[in-house]
């Protein structure tokens, strides 16, 4: 019955974003919307930072493009602006892609709903622009390109600015990029990660905005992924119990740390080197202490296309 009165509320235009956004939020998600970046809104005196719209208040830094970064292509009807993302110069093993995020070493006290968090979810619009994989450029061989093309995720509470607590990623899975889902239980512990079965290319082809969703249950182990709105049919890689969840205590938890910070369209976010750069846009990027639920995925989707 409450899917079936959503539906009818969003029918008639009555869904009610969770703050002022350019992009309208499913009244449901709204409570567990940590961080939502919208790319209209710039943090005023730093046009650099770009606000938090989301409950915590967590500001993003826009990283060695600054305010440039923001472009006049929305995603869907209702947003005028995303995020530019890119490799600068491939030939040189130097720190000067554009990505956004934060990290402190002592984690980000605004994140700590991620702090021994049952569930996380991460979701967002993200269109290719240009070469991905993109060269590597820490490799004196030309034709080498990275293993991974990084889009979004959230630190763990001891990572150096590449591990993660969940993240949406591409990566090289039994020598073939794929679209995936990764997650890390426990800080310095084994990750998980839920790879989609079909070819990436055909997920994200080069000038199109997708809406992608990736959820995450460290309690039962399950991982969804999802394109514009649809669920993917894929598999998990690493066999065995890699998260620890068998036996006491429980409910299984994320360590019980703040994390370091956010991560998009590359690691390091605290800029000490290039790596898995991404020559894409993004917009409307939400992240979520719970897993989004399908139907709630599809409506959201639904609801930012309008």
């Amino acid at each position: 019955m409450r899917v079936i009165l959503l539906v009818a509320a969003f029918v008639v235009g009555t869904a009610v974003p969770a703050q002022a956004t350019s992009g309208p939020v499913l009244p449901t998600l709204s409570r567990n919307l940590v961080s939502y970046y919208d790319f209209e809104h710039p943090v005023r005196g730093d046009s650099a930072l770009e606000r938090d719209r989301g409950r915590s208040g967590t500001a993003l830094q826009l990283i060695n493009g600054g305010a440039d970064m923001r472009v006049r292509d929305g995603a869907f009807r209702s947003s005028s602006h995303s995020l530019q993302l890119k490799q600068i110069n491939p030939a040189i093993a130097g720190n000067d892609d554009w990505k956004a995020g934060l990290y402190s070493e002592t984690g980000v006290p605004t994140l700590k709903a991620f702090n021994g968090a049952r569930e996380a979810s991460i979701l967002g619009w993200v269109k290719m622009t240009g070469q991905n994989p993109a060269p590597n450029s820490t490799s004196a061989d030309p034709s080498d390109l990275y293993g991974a093309i990084g889009l979004a995720g959230v630190l763990t509470g001891d990572s150096n600015g590449h591990a993660v607590r969940a993240l949406l990623e591409l990566i090289q899975v039994d020598g073939e990029l794929k679209l995936v889902a990764l997650a890390r239980r426990i800080d310095g512990g084994d990750s998980q990660t839920f790879a989609a079965a079909e070819d990436w290319q055909k997920l994200l082809p080069r000038n199109e905005w997708v809406f992608l969703a990736a959820t995450f249950d460290f309690d039962t182990g399950k991982m969804a992924l999802y394109r514009n709105g649809k669920p993917l049919s894929g598999a998990y890689v690493a066999a065995g119990d890699p998260w620890q969840l068998e036996g006491e205590p429980e409910p299984d938890l994320a360590s019980a740390t703040n994390p370091r910070g956010l991560k998009i369209g590359g690691s390091y976010p605290q800029n000490t080197r290039e790596g898995n750069a991404c020559n894409c846009r993004m917009d409307s990027l939400m992240f979520l202490d719970r897993a989004v639920r399908p139907w709630e995925v599809a409506l959201q989707h639904r609801l930012m296309r309008g």
